[in-house]
Formats: structure tokens, C-alpha cells, sequence
């Protein structure tokens, strides 16, 4: 006998879908118990979601966060994707494309400048215009090895209950290129929820409306660990090194902490002895390792607005672009937008511009969306991603686009 089923795309309903969308989650092993369902509450009311309908009842859901990243001096508003899974019965029908599409249409309508997400692996999110970011550095060291002279003051405890706290001061944190911010403090509310025997310690302010510097230990396994650094937020370095020290302090109990390396800083150079600490703690518990995986992705929605805030030293560059947007074919005739692709005439450098059209004087680049979005903010040079992307140029402009696009690594600094 068969089963009639529909689909339908539509905003999500707590009252109708929330019991629904904790079971696509934990059918994903996203949430487990009663206690981070309340953590999902909380952090889809920070979000725009939406659903799929299967049989009658939710079976994709997507959500998106506003937020911003740095860009060199700039910030460029950013629809952050960072929810997107699909029950048992809805797999392999291409529900989580479709509707991760349609999420980002409304946002860039609505004036996004760039979208970006979280990848479980390569390759999937590329249908949809995105290109991969540059390696993350996760490093797990031993906190007595650290070779610092620093003697931080006694901090101040937090706790889940201070995450408006937190969260304010977070986006206060220094910031650099590649750097992500969530604007609602309903995400870092949730994370913070999610925790596992999570704390924080840190400083506040001579005023003491925020906290100065601080970090967040989300996962704390064990007597001994190992802790996991969630995040950390400073103003300047002495901050950043105090809380290395706060760090220190807790070698006498704990064997291994994890953290993501920050931008423009090597953990390795604070470490006594980092080789030797590996080899003697290979393959155990509490191994002290450095490992390195790019896992999230970005994608320009606007392009004169991103390339408009692009301010680059150098000799100004000036070509014809041929963008290749493939998240079109998953966004119906009436959708609000439908991607970037298309001619533009593009100048890059101390004053930079796009703008619709083609002129035959000029060479020409040709590129996807995710490979033009990846050259962009400094993930990879455009050398290499003529051999491994979809980015095609003659030798002089690629050899001209190389020497300008000198930029900063991009890090994200905050996992959504």
C-alpha cells in the first residue's frame, strides 16, 4: 500500500513542531535529555528557523543566526547557519539543501552580506555556493607545562547564570580578521547551557558593568581532566597571557586542556619541552597533540557590499569577474533572492568596487561563488585555488591577485 506524502517549507511553530524538532535532534545525537532540550529552546528563540513537513510533520529543520565577521578593519553583517538536520524518514530527499537555501535567500534579501556554517564533512555544502575556510588549530597540552611568568590576581567565578555577562562581553573581546561574532545573547545562553560541568573564570572591569578578560570551560571531564577551553576573550595581550596564567594554575589537578589556538598567537612558544611532553603522552588519555581541520565555510551573498568594504595596499587591480552561483538551483522563481551569479567588473585594492557589466580591455577571471568567497577573505592564495577550486585566470592576473591579496589568516574565534 502506498504512503501519501507531501512536502512544505515553512516557518517554524513551537507549538506545533517543537516536539517534532527534539526528536530530529536527537535522532542527529544532538540533544539526550530533558535538560538540553531546554538548552535547544532557548537557542532557537535566538533564531530563524525553518521547517520541512514529511507525512504531516516536521522532518528538516534549519536555523540561521545574525551576526558579523571581521574583515581587515570592517565588519560584514553575516547570516550564521548553524543548525541543519534532517530526521530518519527524511533522508536523501534533499530536504536540508532546500530549505538551507531558502534560510539564506530571506536572510540575504533582508541585507546579509555573507552566509557561513559548520561542515560535517567536505563537499556537501559546496552545491550551495560555500568554499572552505583555512585550517583550525585545536591544541591539548598539559597546563603545568606552560612556561610563563605570570601571577594573575585571584579571578571571579561564572557560572551558566551570568551568560547575559558573558555574552555582552564577548563581543567587546579583540577582534581580528576572519573573526565571528553571534549578535543574540540567546546563543551564548544555550552553549553555555550545554555545557558539560562548564565554568569560567576571568576579571571584570574597574566599572564593573563587564568583564575585561575572561574564559569559558565547556567540557570538564574527570578529576583530571581533560578541560576543554570553549572560549577565551581578552582586550590586549597582557590579558590573553594572565589568563594562560589562570590556565597554569590549574596543573596541579589537571592533566590536559584543549583549546583553539587564538589568531596571531602560537601556544607551542608558551610550552616547555611540547615535543617530548608528546611522545610520552602519545596515544593516551591524556595525549598533548596539535591538530589542525578546516570545518567551516563561508559565502559571499553581496558582492558590491563585501567588495566595497575590501581596502587593500597595493597596486589597484581591475578585471572582468564571471561568478558561478550554484545555490540557484535550489531556490524556487519567487524566492527574495537568487545568489550572486553574473558579469561584474571588479577593482581591487586601496579603493575597491564591483559592479554589474563587462568590458573586453580587461582580463578575466572566472570562479564559483565558493572559491571567489575563499580567495576573498584570505583562506587561500589564488594560485592555489586555481589547482585544487573551481577559479580560472591568466598567469599575470593571478600572479597580480597573489601579491594583493596578502592577508591576515582568517580564524573564526567562535564555533557555530
Amino acid at each position: 500500500m502506498e504512503t501519501a506524502w507531501y512536502m512544505i517549507h515553512r516557518k517554524y511553530d513551537p507549538e506545533r513542531d517543537m516536539e517534532a524538532c527534539y526528536r530530529i535532534w536527537r535522532e542527529v545525537g544532538w540533544i539526550e535529555n530533558k535538560e538540553q532540550q531546554k538548552a535547544m529552546d532557548i537557542f532557537l528563540s535566538g533564531c530563524r528557523a525553518l521547517v520541512c513537513d514529511l507525512n504531516d510533520s516536521a522532518e528538516a529543520l534549519v536555523v540561521s543566526t545574525p551576526g558579523f565577521v571581521r574583515y581587515l578593519e570592517k565588519d560584514v553583517s553575516l547570516c550564521a547557519v548553524c543548525g541543519v538536520t534532517t530526521g530518519y524518514a527524511g533522508r536523501r530527499r534533499g530536504l536540508a539543501g532546500k530549505l538551507t537555501a531558502e534560510l539564506i535567500a530571506l536572510d540575504a534579501a533582508e541585507g546579509t552580506e555573507i552566509a557561513g556554517l559548520g561542515i560535517f564533512d567536505q563537499g556537501y555544502y559546496d552545491k550551495l555556493g560555500f568554499g572552505t575556510g583555512p585550517y583550525e588549530t585545536v591544541i591539548s597540552f598539559d597546563p603545568a607545562s606552560l612556561d610563563l611568568n605570570v601571577n594573575p590576581p585571584p579571578p571571579i567565578r561564572l557560572t551558566k547564570d551570568d551568560w547575559d555577562l558573558v555574552h555582552r562581553s564577548r563581543l567587546k573581546r579583540m577582534r581580528f580578521h576572519g573573526n565571528t561574532s553571534l549578535s543574540r545573547g540567546e546563543i551564548t545562553r544555550a552553549e553555555m547551557e550545554w555545557s558539560k560541568n562548564g565554568f569560567g573564570l576571568g576579571y571584570m572591569d574597574p566599572d564593573g558593568e563587564l568583564l575585561s578578560h575572561y574564559f569559558w570551560c565547556g567540557t570538564v571531564m574527570g578529576e583530571h581532566g581533560p578541560y576543554t577551553i570553549q572560549w577565551m576573550c581578552y582586550r590586549n595581550y597582557f590579558q590573553f597571557l594572565e589568563l594562560m596564567g589562570l590556565i597554569k594554575n590549574l596543573g596541579d589537578q589537571v592533566h590536559l586542556v584543549k583549546l583553539s589556538e587564538p589568531a596571531s598567537v602560537q601556544i607551542q612558544d608558551l610550552l616547555k619541552t611540547p615535543f617530548r611532553k608528546r611522545r610520552k603522552t602519545e596515544k593516551s588519555k591524556y595525549e598533548n597533540a596539535c591538530k589542525a581541520m578546516a570545518y567551516w565555510q563561508i559565502r559571499i551573498c553581496n558582492l558590491e557590499s563585501c567588495i566595497g568594504k575590501t581596502v587593500l595596499q597595493g597596486n589597484p587591480v581591475t578585471f572582468n569577474l564571471v561568478l558561478r552561483d550554484p545555490i540557484e538551483k535550489y531556490l524556487d522563481d519567487d524566492a527574495p533572492w537568487h545568489g550572486i551569479s553574473g558579469d561584474y567588473i571588479v577593482t581591487l585594492g586601496p579603493e575597491s568596487h564591483a559592479e554589474k557589466g563587462h568590458n573586453r580591455t580587461l582580463p578575466l577571471l572566472e570562479a564559483s561563488t565558493g572559491a571567489f568567497s575563499r580567495m576573498w577573505i584570505g583562506a587561500r592564495p589564488p594560485s592555489g585555488l586555481r589547482v585544487t577550486d573551481d577559479l580560472e585566470g591568466s598567469e599575470e592576473l593571478i600572479r597580480k591577485l597573489d601579491r594583493l591579496l596578502l592577508l591576515p589568516n582568517p580564524r573564526i574565534d567562535w564555533e557555530y
